[in-house]
């Protein structure tokens, strides 16, 4: 720990350090290898705060209070074991994904490069606060910060398809939470008169099952931000935007502050005894495992790469929504590990679209055969990434998939685990045949050649496929705080 400094003040500085840089970003604006100094600095800065919470283990720790604008409701920071590992995931995509939009944002010759970076810092500020909220309306507060602030990031390029992208963006993700997550918040606070996390959830005691029932369905569909089907639209549309914003959009922060939200109201909010009570727990179970075959088979019907990802993370996060609605020790730490490993795959996956997309302007999985000869670190990085996706040794999400399948067995759900098995072999249909394809495939009559993405593109890449690989070997620290999390 930083000497004199509570945890509360350290998450605090790891939130405003992102925002802090912004003002340099725009006054270096004419210089953009110091521009990116700064970005990088801030995220090395960021990475570093992150690792010194680390030091304090996994108990509940001080609350930092920012303002009370309502007697009983606060806009306050605290650390705990889902929201640290959160914020890890967080600071260490935030560095690999700038390394990459360095060599993408140049390379591709993107306009309104400062407006990128700054827009993008924001948002990673937003994320850390949703990570390191002590109660529903700091996370509120900050989820609703993190849409407006990715909204510019979707639109960056300007063009009409850009423009009605943002729309059906903001949209979805607005109505959806001051449509049902806000009325869910409301209503807490009047049947418990708090919305602090507490481990257990603050509404036992409060509420009845029927009403228990109505509240988590409104919270589940309320965090459109976790891409439930129906409620998935503005994740495919918002495709249109750079790689960069894409990567941010499926692995850093926007849809894994879906999940997180859904994570702590099911733990600090209802708690296991409510949730299992709710007459709507098998309604949402099963609304994401539909979600979970109904994206992979659109997926599979995809030739767009960067569409069929985005299908493929629909299908992905109701795995960690299915795990946190099980409410069993297996089934939570599965979620939260698959919290990460997904990440580090996604990302993976949209890194590779993008060094794709600069070298070769190829945008569609019938245009790869063939392109692994001529670019096989990329594709050997996206080989790595679909395993782990996929969920197959020796890749990360072999780890994740286990204890979610765990802990359908926990709750005798057999004919959920089947459609995780029914998904993962979906999984192999719409991933594994694009890197096959690419190195064992004709390259046809496209004699091109081409190489291989700029520098800063392959690093990050490698990156993140290496974190793939070291996750599966060496899971502890995620196995540690994903265990961790606080049980009634």
């Amino acid at each position: 720990m930083i000497p004199g400094l509570e945890s509360g003040n350290i998450a605090l500085l790891s939130m405003l350090t992102p925002l802090a840089a912004t003002p340099l970003m725009l006054l270096l604006h004419r210089y953009p290898n110091w521009r990116e100094t700064v970005s990088l600095g801030a995220g090395l800065v960021l990475l570093l705060l992150v690792i010194q919470l680390h030091s304090a283990g996994t108990t509940p720790l001080e609350t930092t209070t920012l303002a009370a604008p309502v007697t009983g409701i606060s806009i306050a920071l605290a650390v705990e074991p889902l929201g640290l590992l959160f914020a890890t995931l967080i600071s260490i995509l935030w560095l690999a994904t700038t390394v990459y939009a360095i060599g993408y944002m140049r390379h591709h010759d993107e306009s309104h490069q400062t407006r990128f970076y700054i827009w993008f810092a924001i948002a990673i500020s937003s994320a850390i606060g949703i990570a390191f909220s002590a109660n529903m309306f700091t996370l509120f507060v900050f989820y609703e910060l993190l849409t407006f602030s990715t909204f510019p990031l979707v639109t960056h390029s300007g063009s009409r398809e850009a423009r009605l992208a943002g729309r059906t963006y903001l949209g979805w993700l607005v109505g959806t939470s001051v449509g049902f997550l806000l009325f869910a918040m409301v209503w807490t606070w009047i049947l418990a008169g708090t919305l602090d996390f507490r481990p257990g959830g603050v509404l036992a005691g409060h509420i009845t099952p029927s009403q228990g029932g109505i509240l988590l369905g409104l919270y589940v569909i309320g965090v459109g931000k976790a891409a439930l089907i129906p409620f998935h639209r503005w994740l495919p549309a918002a495709m249109v935007a750079p790689t960069p914003v894409s990567a941010l959009l499926h692995a850093v922060a926007v849809v894994k502050a879906g999940v997180f939200t859904i994570l702590k109201v099911v733990i600090f909010i209802f708690g296991f005894d409510l949730v299992n009570s709710a007459w709507s727990q098998e309604l949402l179970l099963y609304a994401a495992a539909t979600t979970i075959i109904i994206g992979s088979l659109i997926a599979l019907r995809q030739d767009n790469l960067k569409r069929r990802l985005a299908y493929s993370t629909i299908s992905q996060l109701s795995y960690i929504v299915l795990g946190a609605l099980l409410v069993n020790s297996a089934s939570l730490t599965g979620s939260a590990m698959h919290m990460v490993t997904h990440a580090f795959g996604k990302i993976t996956l949209f890194f590779c679209a993008g060094a794709i997309l600069v070298t070769t302007h190829k945008t569609k999985v019938s245009e790869l055969s063939g392109l692994g000869r001529q670019m096989p670190i990329t594709m050997a990085a996206f080989f790595i990434a679909s395993i782990s996706i996929i969920g197959l040794p020796p890749a990360a999400g072999t780890w994740s998939k286990w204890y979610l399948a765990m802990g359908t067995v926990e709750s005798g759900q057999w004919l959920l685990l089947g459609i995780l098995m029914v998904s993962s072999l979906l999984n192999i249909a719409y991933l594994l045949p694009i890197p096959l394809n690419a190195f064992l495939g004709s390259s046809g009559n496209n004699k091109s050649h081409y190489q291989e993405a700029p520098t800063p593109i392959l690093l990050a890449i490698t990156f993140t496929a290496a974190g793939c690989l070291f996750l599966f070997f060496w899971p502890d620290k995620l196995y540690q705080l994903a265990s961790s999390i606080h049980l009634p």
